[in-house]
């Protein structure tokens, strides 16, 4: 606020600019940088700085104007991230009486026209020919359903570790390319192996974020190196610090008492609300708070798509199934035995709805 006033405390009074320019033209500029007021106060007036503004004006092309992200004519300029602040370029008054006041509204950053919502469910260990949905033992309905009503992929690149596809979902990139060529719990200072991804891969989240999306992860982490997992941080590799996502409610490292996990909102610990006894479950904790965020969001921000990233983490290590959860294994791999789990999947689970791409 001081730099504004000093320079309107100067009106009527040539400032070192005005000096140069009027020494110096130059008609190849299509804005000049001056200062116009309607009146100039006498030598030695002691009025304050308010009433010496009188109706003046500024022709600036700076960022101090009150910087939009929509250029003049609507587009908005998403080849650099974040999207660099445009400049007001034309008169800009100081008197809201002023017949010329007049500025653009401000508009809230949203994705293009038609962005879709986003939402990204991982499940843990579980293999491809697991689920009904591509032809395995596990009564999917639900994924049957959705995948019904869309497309099958079969070329999904997986590392077979944790944190390695995570990270390489999360980022787009080679795994060993974003410091994840294992688990963080081997992390090594080899080239690709120290689980610290590069400040110059940003991930998927980000980018979305940056492009006007909210952003929420649900579930487990492990991406985290273990150094940085405590709540002291740093938390630049935490969902909800560098990694892009505006909320985050879930485990941090790669396993976690399903019945009593060791859950985090943001950077905070939390507790769960009831014990295992009243029938708490993380599963079921998570799924809620995602669809209570979903729901806040849509009733807040109708207009603003949401990316999601759900990985639940009840089929990993610590293996203990929810009684709730034992009736509808019933008549498939339970009854048959394991034996019935390591039989090849139906052929169409190798093919799905969509041929495979040539390689």
């Amino acid at each position: 606020m001081g730099p504004r006033w000093d320079r309107l405390a100067t009106v009527g009074q040539p400032t070192d600019l005005e000096q140069r320019q009027t020494k110096q033209p130059n008609p190849g500029r299509g804005l000049r940088h001056r200062l116009v007021a309607s009146e100039s106060p006498a030598a030695g007036d002691a009025r304050s700085p308010t009433r010496r503004v009188g109706s003046a004006r500024t022709v600036v092309p700076t960022s101090q104007t009150g910087a939009s992200q929509m250029g003049q004519d609507g587009s908005v300029g998403r080849e650099t991230l974040p999207i660099p602040h445009r400049p007001q370029v034309g008169l800009v008054t100081y008197d809201a009486k002023d017949p010329a006041t007049k500025f653009p509204p401000i508009e809230p950053l949203r994705p293009p026209p038609g962005a879709p919502n986003v939402l990204v469910v991982l499940l843990d260990d579980v293999g491809f020919g697991a689920s009904s949905a591509f032809g395995g033992p596990v009564n999917t309905p639900t994924a049957e359903r959705l995948a019904a009503n869309g497309l099958k992929y079969n070329r999904f690149h997986t590392t077979a570790l944790c944190s390695p596809t995570r990270q390489a979902l999360l980022t787009g990139r080679n795994h060993h390319a974003v410091g994840m060529g294992g688990i963080t719990e081997i992390a090594t200072s080899a080239p690709g192996y120290n689980s610290i991804r590069p400040n110059t891969a940003a991930p998927l989240a980000e980018t979305l974020k940056l492009n006007g999306y909210a952003t929420a992860q649900f579930g487990k982490c492990h991406e985290v190196p273990v150094w940085e997992t405590s709540p002291m941080g740093p938390f630049d590799a935490w969902p909800s610090g560098g990694g892009g996502f505006e909320f985050f409610y879930g485990f941090i490292g790669g396993e976690t008492n399903q019945y009593a996990p060791a859950i985090y909102q943001d950077r905070v610990p939390v507790e769960p609300d009831r014990t295992p006894e009243e029938g708490y479950h993380f599963t079921e904790d998570m799924t809620d708070h995602a669809i209570d965020w979903v729901r806040q969001q849509k009733a807040l921000m109708a207009d603003k798509p949401f990316f999601v990233y759900y990985a639940p983490g009840a089929t990993h290590a610590p293996t203990t199934s929810h009684p709730n959860g034992q009736p509808s294994t019933k008549g498939s791999s339970t009854r048959a035995g394991i034996g019935c789990g390591r039989r090849p999947s139906p052929a169409r689970s190798s093919w799905g709805s969509s041929p495979p791409t040539p390689s």
